[in-house]
């Protein structure tokens, strides 16, 4: 099992894990490494290295989720990352299919009702990514901040303490739901005359979201969630 290393040159592993380069992007580093090593690249970027590698160690190993070690960092640190998460989402990932997607649409035979009806889904998709997204930033997160700026205030005045764990949320996410849907649409249930490269693009950017979310909910339900429970019971005693 491959796992990323303090000491490690990072474009190694970025070289042969090219899908690391959205994540990296979103903790403000870009291409052009050289062969410096993770830690120097977290230093210059003033990055906190543990948290770095956690998370991009659970994009390189699936069967691998450092849950103890992520609960260790601070509520404001997993919070910022999926604030960036959702933002890529929007501007990049979103976009990326919807242009290519319509250019599938476009450049196969008119009046096939099949690709009508994946125009239909994605649309469904995108606009219940995009209602969360907007969740998370007008409600969820700020309520998660509200919570932990009380807990800073209550900290203050005491000498001590604990915060309880709290299990991790196991839950069927109903935006992997409509993503793997609609990747089985089109792989099952296409029909009539059709771009196949642009089809196969589709699939491929509607793959690479699908391991993204999976990676993301990860951290939110099985990380963010229990913080914020664990937080609520605190101050609610």
């Amino acid at each position: 099992m491959i796992l990323l290393h303090a000491n490690m040159p990072l474009s190694e592993v970025v070289e042969h894990h090219t899908s690391l380069i959205p994540v990296i992007n979103r903790f403000g580093i870009r291409l052009g490494l050289g062969d410096k090593t993770v830690e120097t690249i977290c230093k210059e970027n003033e990055l906190d290295t543990g948290f770095f590698i956690a998370v991009i160690n659970t994009f390189l190993n699936e069967d691998y989720f450092p849950e103890k070690k992520l609960q260790t960092f601070h509520t404001s640190q997993i919070i910022d990352y999926l604030t960036k998460t959702n933002v890529y989402y929007q501007r990049f990932q979103l976009a990326n299919i919807e242009r290519h997607l319509g250019s599938f649409i476009s450049m196969s035979a008119p009046g096939n009702q099949s690709l009508i009806a994946i125009g239909k889904f994605f649309n469904s998709f995108r606009d219940e990514l995009t209602a969360r997204i907007q969740n998370d930033t007008e409600n969820w997160f700020p309520y998660c901040k509200s919570l932990d700026q009380k807990l800073k205030e209550q900290e203050a005045t005491e000498t001590a303490m604990v915060v309880k764990s709290v299990s991790p949320m196991e839950m069927d996410d109903p935006i992997e739901s409509l993503l793997a849907d609609l990747k089985r649409l089109m792989i099952k249930h296409l029909s009539g005359e059709y771009e196949q490269n642009l089809c196969y693009a589709v699939i491929f950017a509607l793959s690479s979201l699908e391991k993204d979310i999976r990676q993301h909910n990860r951290i939110r339900y099985r990380i963010l969630v229990p913080m914020v429970t664990a937080i609520e019971e605190r101050l609610n005693r």
